[in-house]
Formats: structure tokens, C-alpha cells, sequence
């Protein structure tokens, strides 16, 4: 695979972009080598700067369901684009997505646009503390929130990729107000509650993580989460930047029936542009400014582009619910032709699925919670990395984040896949 101009791409940027990279895992430095430089990407596919095409998993980290560059997507963003790029001002589209949102989401009674899942969680734990009064709130290890100060502790994804997930620059006086729990731990919430009594504002999670490698909540732990906080009256948070309508089109709280007060999206409801959003009840929503006295604010929030982008996704998603079995189908397929090369092959390793996301863990062990997933092999997982890469299949470059699949994967390409991970096993346990 001839990756030169990549490299000579690579070693400019490092001289006027820490790193060389704009977000950490882009790095590849848990995976070993040196990150590709992207041209263009057209359905199923990722064109490298030095004409390499590869099938890819990632799909932008989640967004792009339909693949990439769909036309309607596309003709949605250029038929904005006439009308101008930006206007710090209301415009109708951030009604209609508004709109739609409330409909789909079953927590969402009203909601606020920003930029990114970042501005969204910190936002949302702003408005809760606000709401309650209180200070306080919990997350849970390993999973990850966006880089706002007070979530990096204990983080998943790049801060566990770069081997720092209590990042310097964080103050004392942040990390003393975020509680920690391992996810699917009942009990270690009931703990935290029963020694903060009335200091808790708010407990946020991803419902199913995407951020240490996916893992699912055990049965009956949403439940458990909703009545804790119902009882002591904190608010719940979902995280739903990654799951939010991949999962079901009300994200993973139709999908599990469980009703959070607040939920935080992302990426699918920019279509791919960049967007970010947290809803929930009225009576939260309303201390937000300029309705209430909890202020944010973003010259760029509701960007006629990106609302222009996502309200064709959203409105396709909720007009043909059917994609969620198509999306579901492809993810079984492609899980259950892995789990059978593994079984082929003897080797025990560990695969969580849901949907249109899955992991593949380089351990024999479950992995339900933080502990477990960093039981896993990323060396193991470096190998692995590039022995796909080398078959033209473009993996996460992390052992600690979830793939995401897309309806332009056909069965054709989903045999590719399979026959790459068969060869990529056979090498690297040869």
C-alpha cells in the first residue's frame, strides 16, 4: 500500500498542528504506523490522498446512517448554501428540526441547537445544576463526554487511547464536584447517593457506550438509574451523541423504554456537519436563557447549513423506520459471519453488538463495565488494525470505540469484510 503522500501530509502538519492531528485518536498511536490523509469518500468507501480505497466502519464516528456523501444529503446542503453560510440569526429550519426532535425523542419537550456533543453535555449539566441547585453530579468511568473539564475524569476513548484519562489543566476544584461510578453498578450508585445526600444535580451516562469499545447495560440497570433519580430527585442524563436515532429513531431510550428528564444528541442531526443539541423536560428547559436565568449561548448554534443537513436526515430516518431493520440485518450479518471465523479459527475473543454498532474485543473475558474493557489486548488490536488496513478495510484506531455501520454496506461488501478478517486472524496468529 503506497501511503507517501499521506506521510509527507503527516509530517507538515506536525509542525503547525499539535500532533499533526485536530483530535487525538486520529493519531494511530494505538495502533501503531501513521495516519492516512483523507480525500474523499463516497458511500461505503474512504479515498486516501494517495488513491487507496478502503470499506470503512467508522462513517464520521456515527453520522452518516445513509453513508457518505448521499445525494439527498448533499442536495440539502447545496440548495442552503445558495441562500448563505451563516446568519446569527433565527431561521425557520431551526424550528422545523426543533420540531421533528421533540416528536422523535421521547425525553425531548423542547430543545437548544449548538455545535458539538461537547457544548451539548457541558451545557446539560449547567441547566441541571441550575434546575436543582445543587452541585454535584455523577458520571461513569470510562465513558465519555466531550472534553469540557469537569467530564475528564475517568474518560473513555482518546483519553484512554493516549494513556491519559485525567488530563492536566482539569483543576482539583472541578474533579471534587464529578462522582464516579463503574457503569452497570447499582450498588455503587446507591453508595454515592446515600454519601452525598441532596448534593447530587445530575447523572449522566451513555446508555449504551460507544467510548471504551461497545458495551451494554445489563437488564434492569436503565430502570434502576431512572427510579434511583426519580427517588432522590437528580436529573438523568443521556448521553445520545452516538446513539441517538442509530439505535432506534428515538434513540436508545425507545429502544429500552426508559425515559431519561434530559438527552444530549449529536452528529446525526447535522447529517454529517457539525451540530450538537440537549433537550429534555419543559420545566428543565425553561431555566435556559433567554427563558430562564441559566445562560448559553453560540454565534454558530442552529447554522442554516448543518440544520439544513440534518432535517433531511431526520425527516428521511422518521419517514422510512424501515432503515432500522435494514441498518439491524447489515449488523447482524456481519457480527454473526465474525463470530463464526473466531469460532473457525479457535479463538476466544469477545464481540458486543447492538444494531448498527459493534466491538471486537481482544479478550476472552465479558465486557460490561470499564474494568473489563481494559482487560483487552491493544497490541493485539494494533495488529489487528493494520492487517485489516492492509485488506482495504478502514477500522476505528482504537481498541476503545465502537464501529458504526451504514446502509451502503451490501453484501457483497460485507463478504469483503468477513474474508479480511479472516486473512488479518490467520496472519496474526500465524
Amino acid at each position: 500500500m503506497q501511503i507517501s503522500e499521506s506521510k509527507r501530509l503527516f509530517a507538515q502538519a506536525k509542525n503547525s498542528i499539535p500532533g499533526g492531528v485536530n483530535s487525538p485518536v486520529r493519531a494511530f498511536r494505538a495502533v501503531g504506523g501513521e495516519p492516512l490523509f483523507i480525500s474523499r469518500a463516497e458511500g461505503a468507501f474512504l479515498y486516501d490522498v494517495d488513491g487507496n480505497a478502503f470499506i470503512e466502519l467508522i462513517n464520521s464516528w456515527g453520522p452518516m446512517i445513509l453513508g457518505h456523501n448521499h445525494p439527498m444529503i448533499k442536495e440539502a446542503i447545496i440548495k442552503a448554501l445558495e441562500s448563505g453560510t451563516s446568519f446569527g440569526a433565527p431561521t425557520g429550519k431551526e424550528v422545523e428540526i426543533a420540531e421533528l426532535i421533540v416528536a422523535m425523542v421521547p425525553s425531548v419537550e423542547k430543545v437548544r441547537m449548538v455545535n458539538s456533543g461537547t457544548e451539548a453535555t457541558m451545557s446539560a449539566i449547567r441547566v441541571a445544576r441550575g434546575f436543582t441547585g445543587r452541585d454535584k453530579f455523577i458520571k461513569m468511568e470510562g465513558h465519555y463526554h466531550g472534553h469540557g473539564d469537569s467530564f475528564l475524569i475517568s474518560a473513555g476513548s482518546g483519553a484512554i487511547t493516549m494513556g491519559n484519562p485525567d488530563s492536566p489543566g482539569v483543576t482539583q476544584g472541578t474533579a471534587k464536584d464529578t462522582l464516579l461510578a463503574p457503569y452497570n453498578s447499582l450498588e455503587a450508585i446507591e453508595r454515592l447517593v446515600e454519601a452525598n445526600k441532596g448534593e447530587i444535580a445530575a447523572l449522566i451516562l451513555e446508555p449504551v457506550p460507544g467510548n471504551m469499545g461497545l458495551t451494554l447495560p445489563l437488564p434492569g440497570y436503565l430502570e434502576g438509574l431512572r427510579e434511583i433519580c426519580t427517588r432522590e430527585g437528580i436529573v438523568l442524563i443521556f448521553d445520545e451523541v452516538m446513539t441517538g436515532f442509530r439505535l432506534a429513531p428515538g434513540g436508545a431510550q425507545e429502544l429500552f423504554g426508559v425515559t431519561p428528564d434530559m438527552t444530549t444528541l449529536g452528529k446525526i442531526i447535522g447529517g454529517g456537519m457539525p451540530v450538537g443539541a440537549y433537550g429534555g423536560k419543559k420545566e428543565i428547559m425553561e431555566f435556559v436563557s433567554p427563558a430562564g436565568p441559566v445562560y448559553q449561548a453560540g454565534t454558530l448554534s442552529g447554522n442554516p447549513i448543518a440544520m439544513a443537513a440534518g432535517l433531511a436526515m431526520l425527516n428521511f430516518l422518521n419517514e422510512n423506520p424501515q432503515t432500522y431493520g435494514e441498518l439491524n440485518q447489515i449488523g447482524r450479518k456481519l457480527t454473526e459471519g465474525i463470530a463464526k471465523i473466531n469460532l473457525d479459527l479457535n479463538l476466544e475473543y469477545t464481540l458486543n453488538h447492538l444494531g448498527s454498532m459493534y466491538s471486537l474485543f481482544f479478550t476472552p473475558n465479558p465486557v460490561v463495565d470499564f474494568e473489563s474493557a481494559k482487560g483487552s489486548d491493544t497490541a493485539l488490536f494494533g495488529k489487528y488494525f493494520q492487517a485489516m488496513l492492509k485488506r482495504g478495510v478502514y477500522l476505528a484506531p482504537s481498541q476503545f470505540e465502537s464501529l458504526f455501520l451504514s446502509t451502503a454496506l451490501s453484501d457483497e461488501l460485507i463478504q469483503r469484510i468477513l474474508d479480511a478478517h479472516r486473512g488479518s486472524m490467520q496472519e496474526i496468529f500465524s
